[in-house]
């Protein structure tokens, strides 16, 4: 009897789920392009590049003016290295959205990656400045970002700082000061940044590789040893672990 309980159970929920699900002829173009906006940006955290496109482009064929989808397939075709391609989504989106703050500080990310640091940096101050925005430790962190790829180290920092200042614990920013107190031979603080990012975040193949050089410059050999490891294990194709098998080797 439980198991036939059970059973009537299971099936009045799965009735009720499916009665809560729109009938497709019910929704609205604009409805059913969000749902597969929200879908292809899944796919896509996902790495399933192929049928995040297919959902992106379904969602712009049914929204040709939604600034999201736009932004997301900026994500996509930088994600891909095809940057032009990239370079045109963001732009259109920027310009459908100039108070989304985070659309302009994708755009203003974007260009600082292809060397476009002026324009790059005038956008994100103008971003992380807005009243409108609601998340300014993204823009801030970009700016340090931006500012790190120009090898300006101080100010780079400083923006980081401003990050953590708004979002204590918002991970690129923990990962970046990592970095920085790295190339300030400050081990001890990358330690600390890499404890803090960890509590939040998991590993990536560049803070495994953080984490192994500020063991090692720390003579902590044997944990240096097993970053090195979990590296070559967990990103077995990425440029650090090929770099620790190029100095195995050597």
């Amino acid at each position: 009897m439980r198991l036939n309980r059970c059973g009537l159970i299971l099936a009045s929920v799965l009735s009720s789920s499916c009665a809560l699900l729109p009938d497709s002829g019910s929704i609205s173009n604009s409805e059913k392009a969000q749902l597969n906006l929200e879908m292809g940006s899944r796919y896509l955290e996902l790495g399933m590049l192929d049928v995040a496109k297919t959902k992106l482009d379904t969602a712009l064929s049914l929204d040709a003016n939604n600034p999201e989808i736009e932004n997301s397939l900026g994500v996509f075709y930088e994600r891909i290295n095809d940057l032009n391609q990239a370079g045109d989504y963001y732009q259109k989106a920027a310009k459908l959205a100039p108070d989304n703050a985070s659309i302009q500080s994708n755009y203003g990310h974007f260009l600082c990656q292809r060397g476009h640091y002026a324009e790059g940096i005038s956008l994100l101050q103008k971003t992380q400045a807005s009243a409108l925005n609601k998340q300014p430790w993204v823009a801030a962190t970009n700016l340090g970002i931006c500012y790190q790829q120009q090898n300006d180290l101080n100010s780079a920092e400083q923006h980081f700082r401003q990050a953590l200042q708004s979002q204590a614990d918002y991970p690129p920013a923990l990962l970046a000061m990592q970095k920085i107190s790295y190339q300030h031979r400050q081990y001890l603080s990358a330690r600390g940044f890499m404890e803090r990012y960890l509590s939040v975040a998991k590993h990536t193949a560049e803070s495994l590789w953080l984490a192994t050089q500020t063991e090692r410059a720390l003579g902590n050999n044997h944990l240096a040893a097993d970053y090195s490891q979990q590296l070559l294990t967990s990103f077995p194709s990425s440029q650090q672990a090929q770099q620790i098998k190029s100095a195995i080797s050597n």
